[in-house]
């Protein structure tokens, strides 16, 4: 799917669930908006370090990166994985596969556990790992849908398409506090894959080419960065589909993304415009 910029920015000026009266009725909502509506984001664009394989039967839906392996969730009834790739040398391994029931969503590691959402199952799974391997360990329960996952090393966050994203006891996976993500005061919906970077959190807006970098404190959008072009349209097939996974390498400080069904994943370094 072919996107264009202007897309992202009618996106962000869509209202969130349940519509203006809902949000304000939320703790803390007045004060929110005001800090939102005070921000001016800073624009984004980006120049590619490296390229890497990335199979084209991969629909992604998590990534993050760990000690020089790729760790990476997909989703789709029947074809839902999580696997590892080691980018020194491009072998692949899958490490668990989900029931054909489920549709798999975000994935994340924290504490040596592999945390994986589904889209609409409302099931969590957690693996151990031990050795480069998972063994599945137990399941949570969860309201509404998962989309993407990611922690800051204590706590996980969690975004399930709204404008929401919600911070999670690993422990319990009770919610324990949720954010509205606003882009100059107005609700950002399709929050999808996430990835903690430098102290903020970074999201996919699903079915576009930026993605925004959000204050986890407050929900504000401080930054968007614009990706358009980064798949030449030489290289999409009729099987191509929407940006989607964000990973970093904190030793190395490298940022990688990929998309659904892309041929590639890249390293990609970003300038303010």
């Amino acid at each position: 799917m072919k996107t264009t910029p202007i897309f992202l920015f009618s996106i962000l000026l869509l209202g969130a669930c349940g519509g203006p009266a809902a949000r304000a009725k939320r703790p803390g909502a007045k004060a929110q908006a005001a800090a939102a509506v005070q921000a001016e984001p800073k624009t984004y664009t980006y120049r590619i370090a490296a390229t890497y394989p990335h199979s084209t039967g991969a629909y992604t839906q998590g990534l993050q990166y760990v000690d020089g392996t790729m760790w990476e969730g997909t989703g789709q009834h029947g074809e839902s994985v999580v696997r590892k790739t080691d980018l020194a040398t491009g072998k692949t391994e899958v490490m668990a596969r989900l029931p054909r029931s489920e549709f798999g969503e975000g994935i994340t590691l924290l504490g040596g556990k592999l945390y994986q959402l589904t889209w609409q199952s409302n099931t969590a799974h957690v693996y151990s790992l031990e050795n480069g391997k998972l063994q599945k360990i137990r399941d949570f329960r969860y309201p509404g849908e998962g989309w993407g996952l990611t922690t800051d090393g204590e706590k996980l966050y969690m975004s399930d398409g709204t404008a929401t994203i919600h911070t999670v006891d690993p422990a319990t996976f009770r919610r324990e506090k949720r954010v509205t993500v606003t882009y100059k005061g107005a609700p950002v919906e399709y929050l999808n894959e996430l990835e903690w970077i430098g102290g903020k959190i970074w999201a996919n807006v699903y079915t576009t080419d930026q993605i925004v970098v959000i204050d986890p404190a407050t929900g504000v959008v401080e930054g968007v960065v614009d990706l358009a072009g980064l798949l030449p349209e030489t290289e999409m097939t009729a099987t191509t589909d929407v940006l989607n996974g964000i990973a970093y390498d904190a030793e190395g400080d490298r940022i990688f993304v990929t998309g659904k069904n892309w041929p590639k994943l890249y390293e990609i370094e970003i300038t303010e415009k």
